[in-house]
């Protein structure tokens, strides 16, 4: 395995509620120098849940999404905060963004996007034997919960709402873990 680069210089260049933006100055192991630009993710990453409703049916939300400008079906999603660990904050997120907690909850794994320029890191967690629970979020508006059999992954992948990759993961990866069972 190739020796890490070292980083000469961080320096932020630029930052938001929600984002913030690094130059790198590297060194290569073979002198090489080069400046890099990356997005720093939220400090303790995030949570993706796959909750389901039984063994053949995970519930999907139907949520505004800024990037794309349009309603988007994906998975419960959020910030894991300080002090939680990825499964207190999946707990935290399904109650607060389709009011169920869970009784069980597994680690499937963890997604980044783009890690050749975006520094954040997403935990997939499995959500089971689900029992009513609501807390108060941050969300606008309700999220419309939507059910979705596992056995029909392939027409959600064609619909044209369905697109954010880290959900796509999550029911594949949540597939094959059922699979094992």
């Amino acid at each position: 395995m190739p020796k890490l680069p070292q980083i000469l210089r961080a320096e932020t260049i630029a930052k938001t509620r929600l984002f913030h933006i690094q130059q790198l100055e590297l060194r290569f192991s073979n002198g090489t120098e080069v400046q890099y630009e990356r997005l720093v993710g939220s400090a303790h990453g995030a949570t993706l849940i796959v909750p389901l409703a039984d063994d053949d049916t995970v519930l999907l939300v139907r949520e505004y999404a800024a990037g794309v400008n349009r309603y988007e079906l994906g998975l419960p999603k959020g910030r894991i905060e300080a002090g939680e660990d990825p499964l207190q904050a999946a707990d935290r997120e399904l109650m607060e963004e389709i009011g169920f907690g869970a009784r069980r909850l597994h680690h499937l794994g963890a997604v980044t996007l783009a890690p050749a320029y975006f520094g954040h890191t997403t935990y997939v967690v499995l959500a089971r034997d689900l029992y009513a629970k609501r807390l108060d979020g941050d969300e606008p508006e309700e999220l419309e919960i939507v059910p979705w059999r596992l056995d029909a992954i392939d027409r959600l992948l064609g619909r044209d709402d369905f697109t954010e990759a880290r959900s796509i993961a999550a029911l594949f990866m949540t597939r094959e873990h059922l699979r094992r069972e």
